[in-house]
């Protein structure tokens, strides 16, 4: 938050389209249950890829076969991103069920992790995303898909890098911010009708 306590524009709009994916994601875990829980963490990683390679195919030809659209990819990869590091921060643990409260309390801690950092990034690159064209951050997070898989190739290792944690945190705000630069896009476009 700003120094007076309000939340910033980028704040409040993040909020939204979270609010948004975990409205999913509550609807999925009534449906699926936390079958997810069975996933390891590069097989996360490749569910984002698949979702992510998506993205740029479309943006590349300018057509899709396929109806849903690229929203659609974006929410998957936040809600993956998510999964994922919640996945993380169970390691050791067994526990497959979870309470819809506990499970949302741990969404929405994962969340918070990741908001901070997001607040922190800004404060430092000034935005930097809002000038950005959404291709470029689906390029963005391609790339840290590629990193955080030669991370898990290096069995978690690194030398100098980030761990996995933070590249999933990465992802999932570029998926946000592109999020709110189509919301914005689509507004403009309804505002010359």
């Amino acid at each position: 938050m700003n120094r007076d306590s309000t939340p910033s524009q980028t704040e409040i709009e993040y909020r939204q389209v979270i609010s948004y994916c975990k409205a999913l994601f509550d609807k999925k875990n009534k449906d699926y249950g936390t079958s997810w829980r069975i996933l390891r963490l590069p097989s996360l990683t490749d569910q984002i890829f698949i979702k992510a390679q998506r993205i740029r195919s479309i943006q590349e030809k300018g057509a899709q076969k396929i109806e849903d659209g690229i929203e659609g990819e974006f929410i998957g990869i936040i809600n993956y991103c998510i999964i994922a590091l919640i996945q993380k921060s169970l390691e050791g643990s067994d526990q497959m069920e979870f309470a819809p409260e506990e499970l949302g309390r741990i969404y929405d801690e994962q969340v918070e992790i990741t908001l901070e950092l997001l607040r922190n990034k800004n404060h430092d690159y000034g935005e930097a995303w809002r000038d950005m064209r959404i291709s470029s951050m689906t390029d963005l997070i391609l790339m840290k898909i590629f990193r955080t898989k030669q991370i898990e190739n290096n069995d978690g290792k690194t030398l100098v890098s980030e761990g996995v944690e933070a590249n999933y945190q990465d992802m999932l705000n570029y998926a946000v911010f592109c999020l709110i630069t189509l919301k914005g896009e689509q507004q403009k476009q309804q505002q010359q009708q």
